[in-house]
C-alpha cells in the first residue's frame, strides 16, 4: 500500500514540476503576433494559392502588417478592392496595381505543328518534359498533358481537346500564377490585361533558328526582326531567335501583327481590321 501511495505522490510531483517548467518555457519562447494579422486575413479571399509570393493568406497578412507600405504588396485573387480593405485596416497607402491575366505563349496546335511520334507515358507535362522533346518537332511547345489545368483552382484554364493547347477564361483568371509555375516549358506568362482587355504578345517560345523552327511549326517565330523594325515604340526585342513584346512599352498599334510573316504574334479582343471587313463584304 505504501508503495502505491509513494508512486502516486511521486507522479503528482513530477506532473506539477513538468507543468511549471512548461509554463515558464511557454512564457520564455512566446511569439507575439499582431492582432491586425487576423483582421487582414479575414478580408482576404482565403484561396491560399501562393500567387502573392507568400505561403498562404496568413503569411501574406503577416507580411502586410510588417511592411512599411503596401506599394509592392498585391493579392492577385482579391485585386484592388481587397487591397483597399487591407490598407484601411492598417492605415497604409495602397498603390494602384494594373490588372494582369495569364496568356499562353504557344499557338502550336495540331494543325500547325504535325505530330512525329506518340507519348505513351504518365500524363504529366513535368514528367514528359524531363524525358524527351515531345510528340512534335518543336521541343519548346506545349505538351498538352494538363499540368496547368490541374494547378488552376479557379476553373479558368482548360486544355482544348481539338487543339491540344490550354485556353484561359480571362473572366475567371485571378493571375494567381499557379499555372505559370506548373508549366515546365514556361509557356504561360502573366501580362497586363490591357485597356478593354486588349493584348498583343508573341505566342511562341521556340529558340531554334528560323528554318528549323518553321519546319517544326508553321506559326513559330523565326527571329526575322521584321516586327522590331516596324515598331515605333522600341517595345520588341529579339533574343536567341525569339521575339518578345514588352507589355510596358507596347502601345497596341498592331503594326507588328500585320508584319509578322508566320502569324506568331497574337492579338486579343481587338475589333476586326478594316481590310478583313472589306474582304468579307466583297465576298
Amino acid at each position: 500500500m505504501n508503495v502505491i501511495v509513494i508512486s502516486l505522490i511521486t507522479l503528482g510531483v513530477i506532473g506539477a514540476l513538468a507543468a511549471v517548467i512548461l509554463y515558464f518555457v511557454a512564457k520564455k519562447f512566446y511569439v507575439y503576433e499582431d492582432p491586425r494579422v487576423d483582421e487582414v486575413e479575414a478580408v482576404l479571399p482565403g484561396a491560399n494559392c501562393g500567387g502573392c509570393g507568400y505561403p498562404g493568406c496568413h503569411g501574406f497578412a503577416d507580411a502586410c502588417v510588417k511592411a512599411d507600405d503596401l506599394g509592392k504588396m498585391l493579392c492577385p485573387v482579391g485585386g484592388a478592392p481587397t487591397m483597399e480593405k487591407v490598407g484601411a485596416i492598417l492605415g497604409k497607402t495602397v498603390a494602384a496595381a494594373e490588372p494582369t491575366v495569364a496568356v499562353v505563349r504557344c499557338n502550336g496546335t495540331c494543325e500547325h505543328r504535325p505530330r512525329t511520334n506518340e507519348y505513351d507515358g504518365v500524363k504529366s507535362c513535368a514528367i514528359a518534359h524531363s524525358l524527351y522533346g515531345g510528340e512534335t518537332g518543336c521541343a519548346f511547345g506545349c505538351l498538352g498533358l494538363g499540368d496547368c489545368e490541374a494547378a488552376c483552382q479557379f476553373d479558368a484554364l482548360h486544355i482544348n481537346p481539338e487543339t491540344g493547347i490550354p485556353e484561359i477564361d480571362e473572366e475567371k483568371c485571378t493571375s494567381c500564377g499557379a499555372c505559370v509555375k506548373a508549366c515546365p516549358r514556361q509557356l504561360i506568362e502573366l501580362r497586363k490585361k490591357g485597356p478593354k482587355s486588349r493584348r498583343i504578345y508573341v505566342a511562341c517560345r521556340n529558340k531554334d533558328k528560323g528554318a528549323v523552327a518553321r519546319k517544326a511549326c508553321e506559326v513559330a517565330c523565326i527571329g526575322c526582326s521584321k516586327c522590331v523594325k516596324v515598331c515605333a515604340f522600341e517595345a520588341i526585342t529579339v533574343t536567341d531567335n525569339l521575339a518578345y513584346i514588352d507589355p510596358q512599352k507596347c502601345r497596341l498599334c498592331r503594326k507588328c501583327v500585320a508584319e509578322c510573316p508566320t502569324g506568331a504574334i497574337t492579338e486579343v479582343n481587338f475589333p476586326p481590321r478594316k481590310e478583313a471587313v472589306e474582304a468579307a463584304s466583297a465576298e
